[in-house]
């Protein structure tokens, strides 16, 4: 287990990703993963309140309903066994960060859940026509009433976070103890630099979504292979780049050395850089979760991080 930031928060070093409940996982399959994740030993499960309102017939929230008649189906020991974090700021009904937003949409969320806090609440993404006191303000006072424990950011500029980490040491208000952000080994220039060293200056955990980029850090998109999946579109632009290839390489020489999947290095190397404590991956079926739980017990040597990073440069 890992701590996030300054907060009590003690978390499993791989985050599920709930963007798949409602949407290529069915309710069925969705209980099947939850239940195989934490039976691993999992207790970290990302959502939002959006999630999955991109798919015809949703209207946004389905992911955080599925999770909550989870709950409801194991139990009150399951809920405070895991860590639960949602995002607030994208749901087609509740848009922006505007403070009357945040009290409207946190409320949908706990509904959804069917409990009585959220462990992570993050910002989803920057609003820059509210002022961070105003919605750090919101999110400060459903702290203080217990329905939110700590809070995050996602989708920020460094300078937004700056400002707003500052808002909350001025006014006293909750302080951001995580950021989620755009990272993987084909896609770092987001991240490093600026944003990374806001982040470390200021001992937020990184939390990183799109880990294994849409699924092409998989290994399973080659040239000339077919992919039935949602992603495949998203996925099969790396195969284009040299970045890409040269990645493949090197991820397929490490997983080889150890024998692991191609998915476990990839992560694994993300769970090696500085900030980072513990990334984000989605599985839709049972048979894709062994190779991202495995990356909890897989530790790359100094000279196979050097090797991946450089072949992602």
């Amino acid at each position: 287990m890992a701590r996030i930031g300054s907060s009590e928060l003690d978390v499993f070093p791989l985050a599920f990703g709930g963007n798949v409940f409602g949407w290529t996982a069915d309710e069925k399959e969705s209980f099947e993963l939850l239940d195989a994740y934490t039976a691993a030993g999992g207790n970290f499960i990302d959502t939002a309140d959006v999630y999955s309102a991109w798919v015809p017939g949703n209207s946004g929230g389905e992911s955080e309903a599925i999770i909550g008649r989870w709950f409801a189906a194991r139990g009150k020991s399951k809920r405070d066994q895991v860590v639960v974090a949602t995002k607030v700021g994208s749901h087609p009904d509740f848009r922006g960060l505007r403070a009357e937003n945040v009290r409207s949409a946190v409320e949908a969320s706990l509904r959804r859940l069917q409990t009585d806090r959220i462990d992570l609440y993050y910002t989803h993404r920057d609003d820059p026509d509210t002022p961070v006191e105003e919605f750090l303000g919101a999110l400060d006072q459903l702290v203080k009433e217990g329905k939110v424990r700590e809070i995050g950011a996602s989708n920020i500029s460094a300078e937004r976070l700056t400002e707003a980490l500052a808002a909350s040491e001025r006014e006293g208000l909750a302080r951001y103890v995580a950021l989620q952000q755009h990272y993987n080994l084909v896609e770092r220039d987001e991240y490093e630099g600026a944003l990374a060293e806001v982040v470390g200056e200021h001992g937020l955990s990184s939390v990183p979504y799109y880990a294994l980029a849409s699924g092409f850090l998989t290994g399973k998109y080659r040239p000339g292979a077919k992919v039935d999946s949602a992603r495949a579109g998203s996925a099969g632009k790396y195969l284009d780049s040299e970045r890409g290839q040269r990645v493949l390489v090197a991820l397929d020489e490490v997983a080889e050395a150890h024998g692991a999947e191609v998915a476990t290095v990839a992560l694994a190397w993300l769970a090696a850089q500085p900030t980072v404590v513990a990334p984000i991956a989605s599985a839709r079926t049972l048979d894709q979760l062994p190779a991202l739980l495995a990356m909890a017990d897989l530790t790359l040597s100094a000279d196979e991080v050097a090797k991946l990073t450089a072949a992602s440069a």
